[in-house]
């Protein structure tokens, strides 16, 4: 399908985070965090526009050009940074500082991130509603994973559900065997995408460090 897609820069976030909310709004993981809706619908944009501004700040958030859909990217280092990443803790002060889960849930995914060597880190990606099961973050995600395959670059997510596993394992990413089990909530897929060299037939082994 023919998707144009651009770079989004700090122009777009009150956008992008009205995306984001809408996306995410009944996600497995979003409902875990914030388990009344009424509570999740007043602080859920405040508690992703920091994922974004992750982004914009150190990464890359690539969009389509009607704003339906948009990838946050981070560039992760192979050596692991000396001090203690606080974005946990600051995610529960600046979102909701009496819900341990706005901590817990970047506290988990910490753990089992894979180290030792550089990778992309897709963040999140969203698609409006209304345009979900049309191929657009499949669309979105198709220029990123052919520039880590020209790079020789490995990618690196975490899917939130069974459903976006098997739209992951389609585009050559496969689990990494260390699932996050959210206490008393759902599981979480962290999984891994080797380049594929040019030239080379399939999918290549995708195999995390």
């Amino acid at each position: 399908m023919g998707v144009r897609i651009r770079q989004a820069g700090e122009r777009d976030r009150e956008a992008v985070v009205r995306l984001l909310d809408e996306a995410f709004m009944h996600d497995p993981v979003s409902s875990w965090v914030f388990p009344d809706e009424a509570h999740r619908r007043r602080v859920h944009g405040v508690f992703l526009g920091i994922f974004l501004d992750a982004a914009l700040t150190e990464g890359r958030v690539d969009m389509t050009e009607d704003g339906t859909a948009a990838a946050l990217w981070l560039q992760v280092p192979a050596q692991a940074p000396e001090e203690e990443d606080d974005t946990p803790a600051r995610m529960r002060e600046i979102a909701d500082p009496d819900n341990e889960r706005a901590e817990l849930v970047g506290r988990l995914t910490g753990a089992v991130h894979p180290q030792g060597r550089a990778h992309e880190y897709l963040l999140l990606i969203a698609v409006s509603p209304e345009r979900q099961g049309e191929g657009l973050g499949t669309a979105l995600l198709a220029p990123a994973l052919e520039r880590c395959d020209r790079e020789g670059v490995p990618a690196y997510l975490e899917a939130s559900s069974a459903r976006s596993c098997r739209l992951y394992e389609r585009l050559g990413f496969a689990f990494t065997d260390r699932s996050v089990q959210l206490p008393d909530g759902p599981l979480m897929w962290p999984m891994w995408r080797e380049p594929v060299a040019p030239g080379s037939e399939g999918m290549a082994p995708t195999t995390a460090p």
